[in-house]
């Protein structure tokens, strides 16, 4: 492990890694409940789909592991298998089997995107203060994620947010695992962030335990004797269900150029935000192995269509294994092998409160605002274009919305006020890009 994956050059060890692994594992293990439940919808087989988002989440973040050497975790992309079932399928009428031929297709493109260094290019022709606004602007993300997992933070018809029932048990035993993550933080304890995940998920156990607290769907006990004798359910109902009769029509290429807009920039964007936190951005904000990590991205997404799920990406809660010490392939090898067990022990995952793993994900948005010292605030035409990316995240609960009124508004203002200096020509293509994809 130490040859392949050069821990003691990353400064890390085994045990680091293994526990960065499994905090991954645990802020992000949501995903095996969310993305069956949101593509049912279309039709699809739900207990296949749960197989099917393992199954992806596994291949993709040994990928990542295996040939960029990187501590993130890859699964079915949130946002991207909501667009998949209430646009394509639901909204444009499409069947299930035609939309998962788009997410093929738009995997076979990107592949060929990034053998090209294209995808790459993109990467790199992000200014240097936009990465650290994107950084900065995706802990705002999951930390707005975790206050809403936490019930702190609710919808609101007036004011479309609002504060939550403060006297909730689940909100109370949040702000207890948000206290208690911080001051473990505070401490510097080794694995803080895990263990506010288990000490919330133990203090909602003993709730229920005593009475205290009564769950609205899935018991906060995991039902081992059935999670050992439960076998992975079959991926035949929607393994390889391809339909290509409608590939050549204009609105099938309207889907995967969608598919492509969002996967593109939500990639470029959590790799930005993750890799600014562990470090890997070279002097000039360049990633080294980007091309590496985008092709295992690539991989997994089209791997992931012929498995029957939808955008297989790279995962902002990898943040979480990264503050907690990850910082090679091992953390990712050590998450997925934790999914794979999940197959088999699914109830014992899936009993995790989404209030418990809440907490987790607010400090790891605290973690994540240390970029915005680096913005240069000093210069508007930097600073203003990275505040638009910061807020419109958490806003529009979107990376990739976050990353085009970023880009645009970077390229019109220095384009107004005679920098063209800092403007390359890809940088003009992207964002006209971006403006019609809008239109569109």
């Amino acid at each position: 492990m130490e040859k392949f994956f050069k821990l003691k050059e990353h400064g890390t060890n085994v045990s680091t890694e293994l526990l960065a692994g499994l905090t991954t594992f645990m802020t992000m293990a949501y995903i095996l409940i969310v993305n069956p439940n949101i593509l049912s919808a279309t039709g699809m087989d739900k207990n296949a789909l749960f197989t099917a988002t393992a199954v992806a989440a596994i291949v993709g973040t040994l990928c990542m592991a295996l040939f960029a050497n990187y501590p993130f975790a890859l699964a079915p992309g949130m946002g991207l298998n909501a667009y998949f079932a209430f646009s394509v399928v639901i909204g444009l009428g499409y069947s299930w089997q035609v939309a998962l031929t788009a997410v093929f297709v738009e995997g076979i493109i990107f592949i060929l995107l990034t053998a090209v260094n294209i995808r790459e290019a993109l990467f790199n022709a992000i200014p240097l203060n936009l990465k650290y606004a994107v950084s900065a602007g995706i802990g705002l993300f999951i930390a707005f994620i975790g206050f809403q997992n936490a019930g702190i933070v609710v919808n609101d018809d007036a004011t479309l947010v609002a504060l939550g029932n403060l006297t909730s048990l689940p909100v109370v035993l949040s702000i207890i695992g948000i206290l208690l993550t911080g001051l473990l933080v505070v401490k510097k304890v080794k694995g803080a962030i895990l263990i506010g995940i288990l000490g919330t998920w133990i203090l909602a156990m003993i709730s229920e335990l005593i009475g205290w607290y009564v769950p609205d769907f899935v018991a906060t006990f995991p039902t081992i004797p059935s999670a050992i004798m439960q076998a992975p359910p079959s991926l035949a109902p929607i393994f390889f269900q391809l339909d290509f009769s409608q590939v050549l029509t204009l609105d099938f290429m309207v889907v995967v150029f969608a598919f492509l807009f969002v996967d593109l920039f939500d990639t470029l964007g959590t790799l930005i935000g993750v890799s600014s936190k562990a470090g890997f951005l070279d002097e000039k904000g360049n990633l080294p192995k980007a091309k590496q990590a985008l092709f295992a991205d690539a991989v997994a997404t089209t791997v992931g269509a012929v498995l029957g799920t939808s955008t297989t990406t790279t995962y902002i809660e990898s943040a979480a294994g990264v503050s907690d010490g990850g910082r090679t392939g091992l953390t990712a090898v050590s998450t997925a092998a934790l999914f794979a067990i999940a197959l088999f022990f699914s109830p014992i995952f899936l009993a995790v409160p989404a209030f418990a793993t809440a907490p987790a994900l607010i400090i790891v948005g605290f973690y994540m605002m240390e970029s915005v010292a680096k913005i240069t605030f000093s210069d508007y035409s930097e600073a203003i274009p990275a505040f638009l990316t910061m807020i419109v995240m958490p806003l529009t609960y979107s990376i990739s919305d976050g990353i085009v009124f970023g880009f645009v508004s970077y390229t019109i203002i220095n384009l107004l006020i005679g920098k063209t200096n800092k403007l390359s020509l890809l940088m003009y293509i992207v964002s006209i890009l971006m403006v019609v994809n809008f239109i569109i």
